[in-house]
């Protein structure tokens, strides 16, 4: 099973200047809760924006750099070659960023899109691709409102590939 995991607005957007938009501890929560003890798949920028590789969790860096190198995780030069790396694993998960994201989507790799969507709009220099609803299914959703812990309405929203 391979999951797209996001925190988008409701433009789409991902980030601005290599960093997230807004800082929701529950949805942090929640992405660690889901990745903790799986691969965890992204792009050398969101690697860097993160800083280190996260723990209990196999990161997989996706660089088209050859002689690109960080302790403790693993490198792929594209898509294809960080799927393989995890073919094994019963449950991946696709972190980012953007190109990532639209990749995985563009090349049918993503069985579940688990999405945190932020009730508001704001200014990004990165988005995620739009969920094409003829080819997704809504199939849960959490709804919550803004409170002294997250300052912005949010909902969790799964989607699930839609049969051919």
């Amino acid at each position: 099973m391979i999951t797209i995991i996001a925190a988008i607005a409701q433009n789409n957007a991902l980030g601005k200047n290599n960093d997230l938009i807004w800082h929701i501890p529950a949805d942090l929560k929640r992405f660690k809760e889901r990745t903790t003890g799986h691969y965890i798949l992204m792009g050398r920028n969101t690697f860097e924006s993160i800083g280190r590789p996260l723990p209990n969790r196999t990161t997989v860096i996706i660089t088209r750099n050859k002689n690109y190198f960080k302790e403790g995780c693993l490198i792929a030069h594209s898509l294809e070659q960080a799927l393989e790396m995890a073919k094994e694993e019963e449950q991946v998960f696709i972190i980012g960023g953007a190109q990532v994201y639209e990749n995985t989507i563009e090349n049918d790799r993503a069985d579940v899109l688990d999405i945190t969507l932020v009730h508001q709009e704001f200014e990004a220099d990165v988005f995620f691709p739009e969920i094409d609803l003829n080819l997704w299914i809504e199939v849960a959703r959490e709804d919550f409102e803004a409170d002294e812990k997250n300052k912005l309405a949010y909902s969790f929203v799964r989607y699930e590939k839609i049969a051919n």
